[in-house]
């Protein structure tokens, strides 16, 4: 009887799949030249490239890095690579490194500002990476005021009393919330911690430092300058405006209309006036309305403006996240029966704050460029040094290459935000692809 099925019996033998479809090669063909349009999409991309990369890479390789002057670079390029080469002159980033970092900071105590930004490092991993034990938040709690005496210096009893008004603030707020509500609690804490700081941390401040002098060499704002600034400025500004963006984005979501008229007002104004403007109140008009003798940081003026800025915009994306959750989510919070502050703490934020990661972080990035306006006001950020350096008769002229050493600074940290976010939202990630 003859066999009439129509399903094979004998397995085949597998066979490699063909060179063409697998290894680079499959992959040149399946994303490069997939198509005609594609095919010719990628040629001119390759010719684009190609005619960039012979443009730059002769200038920026065919240097001087010993140079003491723009005149003397371009002599000793000529000597080299013959006359009418154009190169760079990285000599001047040799030559005036240190200062587009540290600004006029003293030399002999360039390890403090290094010490600084080493415990930054430690007092960010516990917040950034979830593998990092979390007893090291009181490290991180407490960094902003370690660092504000490794740079300034001075007593060390200031930093202690500012910490002490927190401590003053949170055992009002204990003390206070089970007799008169949250509500109270949190405004009398506020209260309390201002007044303390007001009127009682800098007598406090220099009773203990008369008793038990300890301290640092003091350094002025007025030599702080460089990259140096733009992170204090920046740093300062991505953490205190996060918390802050937060109560704004839930002051606008209030049912209390007094709470939500000043949140939607301030977020307006601040979101109406340019950042420039702002600057220039924290480095001229705020002075006219301090009391006499009142001496106001203008690097804590810049912050605190800086701070405002980003805040307002932090509260609107977070606004957008609270915007995205379903109903039900509140509903199931209240069906648990939890208060407002454990169902905004325990369920909407985690879950609004996840959603508004790229928003957050676009934020911050923003925010840490924006640092390079304060040279508008005299401060001497990386870009006012760069004009500096160029008005400096050895230097005049040059240009590009400072500006290359500022991009790359600016471009490394910009570039480290911009990945931890996306690694982020893939740890984050419970959904389904």
């Amino acid at each position: 009887m003859s066999d009439t099925s129509f399903v094979r019996r004998d397995m085949l033998e597998p066979q490699t799949p063909p060179p063409s479809q697998v290894g680079v090669i499959g992959w040149i063909r399946e994303n490069l030249f997939s198509g005609w349009f594609n095919s010719i999409l990628t040629l001119a991309s390759i010719y684009v490239i190609y005619w960039v990369l012979a443009s730059v890479l002769p200038w920026v390789l065919q240097s001087s890095w010993t140079a003491t002057s723009l005149n003397e670079c371009r002599e000793q390029i000529a000597v080299a690579y013959g006359e009418g080469t154009s190169g760079a002159c990285w000599a001047v980033i040799r030559e005036r490194y240190l200062q587009l970092i540290y600004g006029f900071y003293p030399s002999e105590l360039y390890w403090r500002p290094n010490l600084a930004f080493i415990l930054m490092i430690f007092a960010l991993a516990p917040v950034l990476y979830p593998n990092v034990p979390r007893k090291m938040l009181w490290f991180s709690g407490l960094y902003p005021f370690i660092a504000g005496w490794l740079l300034w210096g001075g007593t060390i009893w200031t930093p202690i009393a500012i910490v002490a008004g927190f401590a003053v603030g949170y055992g009002l707020f204990r003390v206070l919330i089970d007799r008169f509500g949250s509500l109270a609690a949190v405004i009398a804490a506020v209260l309390g911690t201002v007044l303390w700081w007001l009127l009682l941390a800098g007598p406090v401040a220099a009773t203990l430092a008369s008793a038990i002098p300890i301290g640092l060499t003091p350094v002025e704002s007025r030599q702080f300058g460089g990259f140096m600034l733009s992170i204090i400025i920046g740093v300062t500004g991505i953490g205190a405006s996060l918390p802050l963006g937060i109560v704004l984005a839930l002051g606008r979501q209030s049912d209390l209309m007094i709470l939500k008229s000043l949140s939607v007002g301030f977020i307006e104004f601040i979101r109406g006036v340019p950042l420039i403007t702002l600057l220039f109140v924290a480095s001229t008009l705020l002075n006219i309305f301090m009391p006499p003798g009142t001496n106001f940081d203008i690097i804590l003026r810049v912050v605190i403006m800086v701070t405002l800025f980003a805040s307002a915009y932090i509260a609107e994306v977070v606004r957008g996240g609270l915007a995205a959750l379903p109903r039900g989510q509140y509903e199931a919070a209240d069906a648990l029966g939890l208060d407002y502050w454990k169902s905004m703490r325990l369920i909407i934020l985690p879950q609004a704050l996840k959603i508004s990661i790229p928003g957050i972080v676009s934020t911050f990035i923003g925010l840490f460029k924006d640092t390079t306006l304060v040279s508008i006001i005299g401060l001497l950020d990386p870009i006012g040094f760069s004009n500096a350096i160029r008005a400096n008769a050895e230097w005049q002229g040059i240009v590009w290459e400072l500006y290359a050493f500022i991009a790359l600074l600016f471009f490394i940290f910009c570039f480290f935000m911009s990945q931890y976010s996306m690694s982020l939202e893939r740890r984050l990630q419970t959904g389904h692809k």
